[in-house]
């Protein structure tokens, strides 16, 4: 449990290293946010459109409910992205990588939000699949473990002494 709110308490620190661990289990903690608003919106909305068949006003009030909701969502979502980066740029450098690696995410997720109005399929077709690729990477480097010891990036976490102890 500790180590789900970790990234939180170390903020927009993006320097240092850190476990698998930590990183994981904010993402458990970030999927269960998601779950809970997932089903605070299924409720809502069903009750919305249980409502709209009989009573007008009821409807508006939930319908309400139901952009507050998605409102929060947006905010929750935003206050978790700057620890979400911070957490994924320390995980990658506990492997010895560079934070730059998520900009093969990020790259052709943002150019992909930029050209929608270009409306080239070719386009969409390649970025989708940088997007893809880009995140089976990420994926992989994540669930490596760190280098052993000291690196570029700091101390290890773990605290254990450098690789080559038989040698």
């Amino acid at each position: 449990m500790e180590y789900m709110f970790m990234p939180l308490r170390r903020y927009a620190e993006f320097s240092g290293r850190s476990r698998r661990m930590e990183f994981w289990m904010f993402a458990v903690l970030q999927f269960l946010i998601s779950l809970v608003f997932v089903a605070l919106f299924i409720l809502l909305g069903g009750g919305l459109l249980a409502l709209s068949s009989s009573d007008p006003t009821s409807a508006l009030a939930a319908g309400g409910a139901v952009v507050g909701l998605a409102i929060l969502y947006i905010l929750v979502s935003l206050a978790l992205l700057i620890p979400a980066l911070a957490v994924s740029v320390r995980r990658l450098h506990d492997s010895n990588r560079s934070g730059w690696w998520l900009w093969i995410f990020w790259g052709p997720y943002l150019l992909s939000l930029v050209t929608t109005s270009v409306e080239s399929d070719a386009l969409t077709g390649i970025l989708g699949l940088i997007l893809i690729a880009g995140s089976i990477v990420l994926l992989v480097f994540y669930f490596l473990g760190g280098t052993p010891g000291p690196n570029r990036y700091g101390e290890d976490p773990k605290g254990r002494g450098t690789a080559d102890t038989f040698a």
